[in-house]
């Protein structure tokens, strides 16, 4: 496949609740069902998209924690198999927190990631990446390695707001770190077409000058479903096949395949 067709995409909000652990894992496996080879990165010390995955972590369990502390050239070892075809995971773990900390004094200290995984990267289709929800060495890890950046926008003025400070980010990593890494696209969640506040929030990304020619025409609608497939550790195209969760992370891994 080669490192280069690989697309590494960060899934990036410096907000909370926006809908990205659910970005990930959903649009990770609508990408299986389409056929693609899938590794989920979790880079989140919440360990969401982990435990959203059924993934149970152990002391024995190699982590992201032990890949950016470690400079481990074990990357494979990390990698675990889901219960689903073609859906791959190298778990998070709560440690990841005080990672920034301890490499504070650590030269390259932002490559880490990179240098974990670059070597594995071309056994895949898609590397996704869960961030977490700030700005921090771990964001800036991800977004060193990663070529896109996708950006679950929640309908609401909190989120619509913070796109500033994470187009800023984006645009001062590429400018001195990374000048591959580019903005896919901005997918609205949480979407809820009975409220003056969703529509608002959508008729002004889509007069948005930074983000309309970004908008995916994907919306993720609010669902409860997405919230119960998580609960049980199963992506909601595998829980429940009918409902708006999965019709709408299918559509949005479509619209990602053709946004090549």
């Amino acid at each position: 496949m080669g490192a280069n067709n690989t697309r590494i995409i960060a899934v990036a909000n410096e907000k909370g609740g926006v809908g990205k652990t659910v970005m990930v894992i959903n649009l990770g496996a609508a990408l299986s069902l389409e056929g693609k080879k899938v590794l989920i990165v979790d880079m989140d010390p919440q360990f969401n998209a982990t435990k959203g995955l059924g993934v149970d972590v152990n002391e024995e369990t190699l982590t992201t924690y032990d890949l950016i502390k470690e400079r481990s050239d074990n990357a494979a070892d990390a990698i675990l198999k889901t219960k689903w075809k073609g859906l791959d995971l190298i778990p998070s773990h709560v440690d990841l927190a005080g990672a920034e900390v301890e490499l504070v004094d650590v030269v390259g200290r932002e490559n880490r990631l990179k240098e974990a995984l670059e070597g594995i990267a071309g056994e895949y289709d898609f590397i996704l990446i869960d961030t977490p929800p700030s700005l921090s060495l771990l964001t800036v890890n991800v977004l060193t390695f990663a070529n896109e950046v996708l950006v679950p926008c929640q309908t609401q003025p909190y989120s619509y707001s913070a796109l500033d400070e994470l187009f800023d980010t984006i645009f001062a990593i590429k400018e001195e770190i990374n000048p591959d890494l580019k903005i896919t696209g901005v997918v609205p969640t949480f979407f809820d077409r009975r409220t003056r506040i969703s529509q608002s929030i959508m008729d002004r990304l889509k007069n948005d000058d930074r983000c309309s020619s970004l908008l995916f025409d994907t919306v993720i609608r609010i669902n409860t479903t997405i919230a119960d497939s998580a609960d049980v550790g199963k992506p909601v195209v595998f829980y429940r096949k009918s409902s708006y969760g999965s019709s709408d992370h299918i559509e949005l891994a479509k619209e990602l395949l053709a946004r090549n």
